[in-house]
């Protein structure tokens, strides 16, 4: 019970804490437009659930560390496919099997992305045959999937933030918490704006062009991408405050010249 009277294991549960929000966030925006495809009796069940499942997912691999750091081992060489043998690139093209988790897990987002985009905007709103293929299985399922990749990036991040495994998981458990308190009225502000869910879809067509990057070994600062979000929000939350009063427009002075 030492920890519990040393500062610095509360300053970095605290620290973790914080950036599993942060990184969660993604995984909220995520689960929220997936849910949203179901029936409203369901869709809270739905995120409660893909939530749990991101919980889960996060401490089953902060508990198998050693299997997460033989993730980092390169099983191929892309170079090689095309006769490169040193410089930058080769060592850039080198493929470990976390590059392929992201890989793939960008890749999935880029597509998800861009079909719930298409959909909202071409897509029928009466096409029962689109609405018969989602069930809440298939939800989870696709929910599963991201928390996979979302969840190594928020491990690594909490290895490297961290030096006692009990305080990664108690970060996780509480970030996790805090996400499923708010993630009811983050997916029913969403739902209720549409331009806001374009926003978001965005985001997450943005987050998969980063995991895609990375996978690859081209890091992008995720405060850029965060900056970025977070901007596009405040522009987006003075547009709906503009619409609430529309019939009042601005009248700017005139100034005498």
């Amino acid at each position: 019970m030492e920890w519990l009277s040393n500062p610095e294991i509360w300053i970095s549960l605290v620290t973790l804490t914080v950036l599993e929000i942060v990184l969660g966030i993604d995984n909220i925006i995520f689960i929220s437009i997936m849910a949203s495809k179901l029936p409203a009796n369901k869709q809270k069940k739905a995120r409660r659930v893909g939530l749990a499942l991101a919980m889960i997912t996060r401490v089953l691999l902060l508990l198998s560390l050693t299997w997460i750091m033989r993730l980092t081992s390169p099983l191929f060489n892309m170079a090689d496919w095309v006769g490169l043998t040193t410089g930058e690139w080769y060592e850039k093209l080198a493929i470990s099997g976390r590059d392929l988790i992201l890989i793939i897990g960008g890749l999935f987002l880029i597509y998800k992305s861009t079909r719930e985009i298409h959909e909202k905007l071409e897509g029928d709103e009466q096409d029962v045959q689109t609405k018969a293929v989602v069930t809440f299985n298939g939800v989870i399922f696709q929910i599963l999937l991201l928390d996979i990749v979302f969840s190594l990036d928020s491990v690594i991040t909490a290895v490297g933030m961290a030096d006692h495994i009990g305080v990664m998981v108690a970060a996780v458990i509480i970030a996790v918490v805090v996400m499923m308190l708010s993630a009811g009225g983050i997916s029913d502000f969403v739902n209720k704006h549409p331009t806001v869910k374009m926003l978001a879809l965005s985001f997450l067509l943005l987050i998969g062009v980063s995991l895609l990057a990375e996978g690859f070994n081209q890091h992008i600062p995720k405060g850029y991408i965060y900056f970025a979000m977070a901007f596009s929000v405040l522009v987006e939350m003075l547009n709906l405050k503009m619409k609430k009063e529309k019939g009042k427009p601005v009248k700017l002075k005139n100034v005498p010249e």
